[in-house]
């Protein structure tokens, strides 16, 4: 009797893609249908949900082994659902993946997905700083190293993918989900965005690109709002993130997104889905649905008549799986192919992308083991994550303003820590943390993890602090204004700690479904500030958000403004060293902080007539640009131009800017390198960001940072349509904001006018020529 041979499927010396051939060959149209749809077990139905129209959407869920019988595709948050002990949770989710391989007769287990925006969404996981925070940074390499441990603790628990990054470009803060996105500028959350992707990627999780596309160019900052903006600004403002994630950074997923582009729902879209991502992008990974977005061309958009027709477009359109659960592609799809609605071509088009993935992530290996090596040590936060979560929150605060020095605090001062995010560890998390997201709908769960409090660390750091909360985030009630002022009346200086409480879908001030209708502070925080600013005391003005706000006369009189968004579990420890000088302020706003609450927000990018003119009185000018940052050490520069202005629309230029810490203070500044184009065949934004530089020297240290800039970062999408190097005059502007311009280059773009395409030079690479300890290149 000899053994039976190895099925090819599990024939590792085959590539993924036959391996997945010979799966598609061999599976029946049940089997097929089953391998595109996920499941999400612990989904709650009460109404206290984290995904939109979550209870109407999980009520009528199909049972665990009707949905497993012919095999699974996806489970969706094993872990990020409830309160879930990592070691309980791991050896649940193997139980499960073994029921789930005996089940279907290939022996072909789940891909596990969980979010990890801010760090694992599970209970007991680092919670890390948010985007805006990364963005913030200016730092690429750091993110790809919090990145990196991310998917180490993921895989180390079961899990294979994480829907993450977020690559919206901001363009209207009155959106709740800001706090999701890395910043206001392509090129910002491009190189950030594309280096999450790397770390998670090497790591051997899937990163999961989202949400594609134009989600964050809904009108009035409404969630889920229609999109309505042309092909040029889709194509030069949302669209390049995600084309560097895919092409520099390796994505293997991709989310659609739950907005409409013109009238066009993304999960309906071929053009953006498929001959964009696909046809000329070459993305080869999985395109999977935001949750329930398939089924919302039918409930909400009205689009699709009912959850057949839902899934018909989808499917076409090249939604290769549908998350959370198993609705449209269930027994709906199965109706459509019945009718002949649907070529049964498109599901085994869908499912090699499927199973090739599964085949990479070693899911169709005979050796494969559902338990993770180590399970009984499996731990979510270490040393090493809260490490990395400490230095990207120190390199995120920003120090906007500090004009009489009150910062860093005077040894031996009395602070008067005040307002009423002063003592609150919820006050550093984004609403995609796990105790913010899931923790807050079991109190009689301990949160999980350490998170030190502002006035904690304060006191853990030596200072001489009293405290009162003065009033709540959102409450009307000045009761407590009494106290503060007292407080303050009696301190040296007043630290006032206000700002937004993340959370979902009106639950909060800031995060999914929270927008606002204008961008004054919640509540009567402003209020109280402006009650402690009346005593005299100086005034530190602290702030945690989600988004920026208009701070108006609050910034001019306080003695000083540092901005925080968000800043994950260390937050309070690096808010504390920056406010007693342990550590040198370095981040730089990745939004700009408006002027005027009640204005129209618009961000940096804006047009010649986008910005202040006679003909309107409205001036949306910022009251602190893109870009801004103050520190503690100074840093004097010296740009130039190498090699003269001619610059080759194929070529490249040279710009080097030598940085000299002149002061006795150890610190790290932002080289920002920004492109004017005066004269272009249709308006352009009168600056943009197309290169920056990180550097941290030692006082009298010196570095030089070379910034070799492709014209290919010059392109834009031209009068006919496509994207062109168009020659001319230009300036590159060496700044420390897009609004403080240390040095100005003229460059002039020499040669016929160029069209570039897809393989383009999407990247402004920096080197430092100098013996600096540290540099960032962007």
């Amino acid at each position: 009797m000899t053994d039976a041979p190895t099925p090819a499927w599990r024939d590792e010396a085959l590539s993924a893609d036959e391996r997945a051939d010979a799966l598609v060959a061999a599976m029946t149209l049940d089997e097929k249908v089953s391998q595109l749809v996920g499941l999400w077990v612990g989904a709650d139905a009460s109404g206290a949900g984290v995904a939109p129209h979550q209870a109407e959407m999980t009520a009528d869920g199909l049972g665990w082994s009707e949905v497993i019988a012919d095999g699974l595709g996806q489970l969706t948050r094993p872990f990020g659902s409830a309160p879930v002990d990592p070691v309980a949770g791991a050896r649940s989710l193997a139980a499960s993946q073994a029921e789930i391989a005996a089940a279907n007769r290939f022996g072909i287990p789940a891909l596990v997905h969980e979010e990890c925006l801010a760090g694992f969404a599970a209970w007991k996981a680092t919670a890390y700083p948010v985007p805006l925070s990364w963005g913030a940074s200016f730092d690429p390499e750091l993110v790809e190293r919090m990145a990196g441990r991310i998917g180490a603790t993921m895989r180390a628990a079961g899990v294979h993918q994480g829907l993450a990054p977020v690559l919206d470009v901001t363009r209207d803060y009155r959106w709740g989900r800001t706090e999701e996105t890395i910043g206001e500028d392509p090129y910002l959350v491009a190189t950030v965005g594309t280096a999450y992707v790397r770390g998670l990627e090497q790591a051997g999780v899937v990163a999961t690109l989202k949400h594609f596309a134009g989600y964050s160019a809904s009108r009035a900052g409404r969630n889920l709002a229609p999109v309505s903006i042309g092909p040029r600004e889709l194509a030069d403002v949302i669209l390049p993130p995600f084309e560097m994630a895919v092409r520099e950074g390796g994505a293997r997923s991709v989310m659609h997104s739950y907005a409409e582009l013109d009238g066009v729902p993304s999960a309906a879209d071929r053009r953006l889905l498929t001959t964009l991502l696909r046809d000329t992008w070459g993305f080869d990974g999985t395109l999977v649905a935001d949750y329930f977005g398939i089924r919302f061309l039918h409930t909400l958009h009205g689009v699709a008549a009912d959850d057949a027709h839902a899934a018909t477009l989808a499917l076409t359109a090249g939604v290769d799986v549908e998350l959370p659960s198993v609705h449209c592609y269930g027994t709906p799809l199965r109706a459509a192919l019945a009718r002949g609605d649907v070529d049964e071509a498109l599901v085994d088009r869908a499912l090699r992308r499927v199973l090739r993935q599964k085949a990479e992530l070693g899911l169709l290996d005979a050796g494969w083991d559902p338990l993770p090596a180590d399970v009984d040590g499996l731990t979510l936060d270490d040393d090493e994550g809260r490490d990395l979560a400490l230095r990207l929150a120190r390199e995120s605060v920003v120090l906007v303003t500090n004009p009489h020095a009150a910062l860093p605090l005077a040894p031996g001062a009395r602070v008067a820590v005040v307002g009423p995010l002063a003592d609150d560890p919820y006050a550093m998390l984004g609403c995609y943390s796990f105790p913010a997201h899931v923790g807050v709908h079991h109190p009689d769960h301990a949160i999980g993890i350490d998170i030190p409090t502002v006035l904690g660390a304060l006191r853990d750091a030596g200072v001489a602090t009293t405290t009162a909360r003065g009033c709540d985030v959102t409450d009307a009630d000045r009761s407590g204004f009494t106290e503060a002022v007292e407080q303050a009346r009696a301190a040296d200086v007043v630290l006032a700690v206000v700002g937004d409480r993340a959370g979902l879908f009106g639950r909060g001030t800031s995060g999914e479904g929270c927008d606002a209708t204008d961008l004054r502070l919640p509540g009567v925080q402003a209020d109280l500030v402006r009650a402690l600013l009346d005593t005299g005391t100086p005034v530190v003005l602290l702030l945690l958000t989600g988004r920026p706000y208009a701070l108006g006369d609050l910034a001019t009189r306080a003695a000083a403004v540092v901005q925080a968004f968000f800043p994950g579990q260390r937050g309070g420890q690096a808010l504390a060293e920056v406010l007693t000088g342990a550590v040198s302020p370095s981040g730089r706003l990745p939004v700009s902080l408006p002027a005027d609450p009640s204005g129209q927000p618009g961000t940096y990018l804006s047009q010649p007539l986008g910005r202040r003119t006679q003909v309107s009185d409205v001036d949306p000018t910022p009251a602190y640009a893109f870009g801004h940052g103050l520190s503690y050490a100074s840093f004097d520069w010296d740009a130039r131009l190498v090699g003269g202005p001619d610059w080759a629309v194929d070529g490249e230029a040279l710009v080097e800017v030598d940085v000299t810490n002149t002061s006795t203070t150890a610190g790290a500044d932002v080289v920002q390198l920004y492109l004017h184009d005066p004269v272009a065949q249709v308006t352009r934004p009168v600056v943009r960001l197309v290169g920056y530089g990180r550097v941290a020297l030692a006082p009298g240290e010196r570095a030089r940072l070379t910034f070799t800039v492709p014209a290919d970062v010059t392109a834009f999408t031209g009068l006919h349509g496509t994207r062109v190097v168009e020659p001319g005059d230009v300036e590159l502007r060496v700044a420390r904001s897009s609004a403080d311009v240390h040095t100005t280059l003229a460059a002039r773009l020499v040669g016929a006018e160029r069209t570039v395409d897809h393989t383009r030079h999407l990247v402004t690479h920096v080197t430092v020529t100098s013996d600096a300890p540290e540099v960032v290149p962007a």
